[in-house]
């Protein structure tokens, strides 16, 4: 056994928790993919940059790769258009003359790192007096609506995955979509029918649209208890598609999986949808992919666009935010928050969850960062024992860091929230299953016309 772990790839894979399991090559202790003697000759593949390639075989590679033909495919569809949501040039020339490529986390913390201590706490402090001013906007709102008891009393299709954490968030979206009028629950002891979908009203809804959909079980919950004609799941990567199988079956159901990316997907060019009242829907949508999908729902509408009824989204991983793709830089800016700072809360957010501080974090709004930071600055700031931010936030109190995190991702979504209503809803921010279940628990519903918007 000895010997032949010997001959394993010594490249640790940090989600993994492992060594790489292939074997290394002569006189290298990797093998030919974490060789370092190939360090630095390795670019991203313009076809799908989620992949690399070395730079002398790119041309060959270009020709043969697996997401070639998918790509060719997805160009001819009227729905694509490049980069549609990824925000347009007056937007790009909000903020800072800096380069709009992607921050990396490196990046974000080495713009965090280069900061002076003092500046450091300025931005603490506008963090703090601007969160103030949002925090009581953001109410409980943990609901088990009586339409989803199917899926609460585990009366499904068995071949479907049950995990209680996983409907308890779902039926909480749902529910509060039909708290605001956005759903309307069917007749669940009789086969929804298309006399049961006729509309009544200005309100009703026949189609869902789910952004970054994965499996498709949220939009299965969605028809199961509340009845659709079309359901549209728009997602970038390929799964194992057991929530299309189980829809397919379902009469008077017509099911499209849109496998693109949200930044390119053009709305008003689905046919299908031309007219159609919908829903919009999307549970854990990570970082820009909740402002790219806020952006392709409501910023081009005319008289064939789709007529959106009702917006549910459950939002997270901040960390992964971009100025570039963000949908409000003009609130930000409004805050006295450049572009730069905008970077830097971004990566205070993941402190927000580190070791799970969200199940047991005794309220954002209770813990005050001026307090803990006005005794630093008064007492061991005078003299040069902490000369840096790396060594203030070394420093820092492990709730104190999830507090902060926790402060920017709500006014990163209260930006959100705020473009929402801009754009002709009633929206708010709202908690929607405890921290207990999920640390990431803030949900942007949005319905009802903004009386406020003309």
């Amino acid at each position: 056994m000895e010997a032949k772990s010997s001959n394993r790839c010594s490249f640790w894979l940090p989600k993994k928790k492992r060594s790489c399991a292939n074997t290394r090559i002569e006189s290298s202790m990797f093998c030919g993919n974490h060789s370092q003697r190939l360090e630095g000759q390795w670019i991203p593949c313009p076809i799908d940059p989620s992949h690399s390639v070395l730079q002398e075989n790119l041309e060959w590679h270009v020709k043969r790769c697996p997401l070639l033909k998918q790509t060719v495919a997805l160009s001819g569809q009227r729905f694509y258009q490049k980069g549609i949501n990824a925000g347009n040039e007056e937007e790009e020339k909000l903020g800072s003359c800096c380069s709009d490529s992607l921050v990396t986390s490196e990046m974000k913390r080495k713009l965090l790192y280069s900061m002076s201590v003092s500046q450091f706490h300025q931005l603490i402090k506008k963090i703090e007096a601007v969160h103030g001013g949002i925090c009581k906007e953001i109410d409980d709102s943990y609901l088990s609506p009586e339409a989803c008891n199917i899926w609460f009393n585990k009366e499904i299709d068995r071949k479907l995955p049950f995990q209680e954490k996983h409907v308890l968030q779902q039926g909480s979206i749902l529910g509060n979509l039909e708290e605001i009028g956005a759903l309307k629950k069917c007749n669940i002891n009789v086969e929804c029918c298309e006399s049961d979908l006729k509309e009544k009203d200005d309100h009703s809804v026949s189609a869902v649209v789910e952004f970054g959909a994965g499996r498709g079980y949220l939009t299965q919950m969605l028809a199961d208890c509340y009845g659709v004609k079309k359901v549209y799941l728009v997602e970038r990567k390929s799964y194992k598609l057991k929530a299309d199988r189980s829809l397919r079956q379902k009469e008077n159901l017509v099911l499209e999986r849109m496998r693109i990316d949200i930044e390119d997907l053009n709305l008003n060019a689905v046919e299908s949808l031309h007219g159609v009242p919908y829903v919009a829907i999307g549970k854990h949508l990570c970082g820009p992919a909740t402002d790219l999908s806020l952006r392709c729902c409501l910023s081009r509408q005319d008289g064939e666009s789709p007529v959106l009824r009702g917006l549910a989204i459950a939002t997270c991983c901040h960390h992964l935010c971009q100025w570039k793709s963000y949908i409000n830089k003009e609130y930000i800016l409004s805050l006295g928050i450049s572009k730069d700072e905008f970077h830097i809360m971004t990566s205070f957010t993941s402190w927000a969850v580190d070791d799970d501080h969200g199940s047991n974090l005794p309220g954002v709004d209770d813990i005050d960062l001026l307090a803990s930071n006005a005794k630093e600055e008064e007492g061991e700031m005078r003299d040069d024992s902490l000369s840096s931010v790396e060594e203030v936030v070394k420093k820092m109190k492990p709730m104190e860091r999830a507090v902060l995190g926790f402060k920017c991702k709500q006014i990163i979504d209260a930006g959100r929230m705020k473009w929402v209503k801009k754009h002709g809803l009633d929206s708010k921010l709202v908690k929607y299953i405890p921290a207990s279940i999920s640390p990431e628990n803030t949900l942007l519903i949005a319905g009802k016309p903004n009386p406020s918007v003309a």
